[in-house]
C-alpha cells in the first residue's frame, strides 16, 4: 500500500526501520513503497526526512530507500567516522552492499548530489541519476563559504547556534530565507526535523558542523571530471530562483555528462525546491526514473538473451 504523507511524516518521528552497520557508523534506514529501487541521498544541513513529501508521491511505483548519512539524523556514528564527500560515497556503497541492491537509481539534493555523482561515476550498480539543486564546478556560494570559514574559528559553532535561535535570522538570507519560496516554511515541520534538534543537542550540532567543515572547494571544482565518467541518464531538477546554485550554471553543466542529461525547471523555487514544491519535483523525477529504469531492465534482458545465444 502506498503510504500517505501523514504516515511518512509519522515514520520519520519514530526510530528508523533498522540501523545498518557500515563499520564506523550505524546508518538509520527506512524503506517505503514497491517497484524499481531508488536510493535517496540528502544534503546539508539535512537528513533523510527532507524527502518526507517526495516519498508519498513516488512510493506507489518505486521502492524508496532513505537513510541518514554519518553525522546526521538518527544515524549512530563514531567520533572518528569519516565525514567528507568521498567518504560519504564509500559509505553509501557499503549501504548498497548491505541492502543487496544490484541495480538502483539515485535521487539526490544539495551536497548529497555530489556524493551521488561520485557513486554514479564509480559504481556499476547505478542505473540513473536525479539531481536537485546541488554543487556546481567552479562555483562557490559566498554564504556557504562564510559559514565554512566561521565554523573553523574559535567560538564559531556557538555563534552559529545562537544566530539560529532567532526566528528572524532563520527566515532571513543568513538562515534559510534563500532556501524556500516562502520563508515561513522554515517554521513548519522543517523546524521540527532540522532546526530544533540542531539547537537542542550539541552532538547533533557537532555532526552537522563537521559535515560543513569538511567541504573542499577544490574537489567541487573537479566535478566536471567526475561528470564525464557518468554514462547513465541524468536529470537535473532545479529551482529557477536558487541564489546558491544559479540555474544558468546548471544549464552549462549538462554538456559535461558522459551520457544523456536534461534539465527541468521549477519556476520560482529556490534551493530546497523538493521541500516546498514537492509535486512539481516528484512529477519531473517520477517520469524520468520510470523511463530510465524500464530502459535499463530492457537493456539487461537483451544482453542476457544475447549471452545465451
Amino acid at each position: 500500500m502506498t503510504p500517505t504523507e501523514s504516515q511518512v511524516l509519522e515514520a520519520f518521528r519514530r526510530p528508523p526501520n533498522t540501523l545498518i552497520d557500515v563499520g564506523h557508523s550505524r546508518l538509520a534506514y527506512r524503506r517505503f513503497g514497491r517497484g524499481p529501487d531508488v536510493l535517496f541521498v540528502h544534503g546539508w544541513p539535512l537528513h533523510s526526512a527532507t524527502f518526507r513529501r517526495l516519498v508519498p508521491l513516488l512510493a506507489g511505483e518505486l521502492t524508496c530507500h532513505v537513510f541518514d548519512l554519518p553525522g546526521t539524523g538518527q544515524t549512530q556514528w563514531q567520533a572518528d567516522a569519516p565525514i567528507d564527500f568521498a567518504s560519504h560515497a564509500a559509505t553509501t556503497r557499503r549501504l548498497l552492499d548491505a541492502l543487496g541492491l544490484e541495480r538502483v537509481a539515485l535521487l539526490a539534493h544539495d551536497s548529497g548530489g555530489t556524493v551521488a555523482r561520485l557513486l554514479a561515476a564509480e559504481d556499476p550498480r547505478v542505473a540513473a541519476l536525479v539531481l536537485g539543486n546541488t554543487e556546481l564546478p567552479g562555483h562557490k556560494p559566498w554564504l556557504v563559504d562564510f559559514y565554512v570559514r566561521a565554523l573553523r574559528l574559535p567560538g564559531g559553532t556557538a555563534m552559529l547556534r545562537t544566530l539560529m535561535r532567532s526566528g528572524a535570522v532563520r527566515r532571513s538570507f543568513l538562515g534559510f530565507g534563500g532556501c524556500f519560496t516562502d520563508p515561513a516554511f522554515v517554521d513548519g515541520d522543517f523546524r521540527e526535523h532540522f532546526v530544533d534538534p540542531w539547537l537542542a543537542s550539541p552532538e547533533v550540532a557537532e555532526g552537522q558542523i563537521r559535515v560543513l567543515r569538511s567541504i573542499d572547494w577544490t574537489f567541487v571544482d573537479r566535478l566536471s571530471e567526475i561528470h564525464a565518467r557518468i554514462g547513465v541518464p541524468v536529470r537535473l531538477i532545479w529551482g529557477t530562483d536558487d541564489p546558491f546554485f544559479p540555474i544558468e550554471r546548471a544549464r552549462r553543466m549538462l554538456d559535461q555528462f558522459g551520457g544523456r542529461a536534461d534539465l527541468q525547471e521549477i519556476p520560482g523555487a529556490k534551493l530546497f525546491a523538493h521541500e516546498d514544491h514537492p509535486r512539481e519535483f516528484a512529477a519531473h523525477a517520477k517520469a524520468f526514473l520510470l523511463d530510465a529504469l524500464a530502459r535499463d531492465r530492457a537493456g539487461s534482458q537483451t544482453a542476457q538473451e544475447r549471452a545465451l545465444d
